[in-house]
């Protein structure tokens, strides 16, 4: 595992917990802008079809990315938490509560990405890896190399981490 690896628990009442903890060299009103712009969220995850960004706003989000079989995730659902820019809680129906929180370091910032959702095990390296691969051009499109052709995004760079993560966890799923 290398340092920008995330972590996965079973919670007690059977939910997984995925978590990421990363340093990303730019001030938190940039990172937060990247989290809740539309025009920002496409360059590294999603497509904001719908983002009311306050408590009890709805959102609808579609990943522009595919998998191997071309289905294309679309998450809706509520803005659970918003404290402009520290903290972004999506309660979604897809991918369970996702929630990003932003701390100040100098001119950097420090983001805890915390998903906790119904995860079957089968799914489970392919979240992780998900989630990598995704925090992973959140840092190139802050540095400004976003994706600008979806139809041809870098999965040679997920099937890497979905690899080491399976690995890790002692599977080929």
């Amino acid at each position: 595992m290398n340092a920008a690896d995330g972590t996965l628990e079973t919670l007690d009442d059977g939910r997984a917990r995925v978590r990421f903890e990363r340093r990303l060299d730019h001030p938190v009103d940039r990172v937060w802008a990247a989290l809740t712009e539309p025009e920002q969220m496409r360059q590294w995850w999603a497509a904001a079809d719908e983002l009311e960004l306050r408590e009890g706003g709805r959102f609808q989000i579609r990943w522009l990315n595919t998998d191997e079989q071309g289905n294309v995730a679309i998450a809706r659902g509520t803005v659970s938490a918003v404290d402009p820019p520290r903290l972004l809680e999506l309660d979604s129906d897809i991918h369970g509560v996702m929630r990003w929180e932003l701390r100040p370091d100098g001119e950097a910032t420090e983001l805890t990405f915390i998903s906790t959702l119904e995860l079957p095990d089968e799914f489970r390296s392919k979240v992780l890896a998900g989630w990598h691969a995704h925090l992973d051009f959140l840092e190139d499109a802050l540095d400004g190399r976003p994706i600008e052709d979806w139809d041809n995004w870098p999965i040679e760079r997920w099937e890497k981490h979905h690899q080491r993560y399976a690995a890790a966890a002692g599977t080929t799923a």
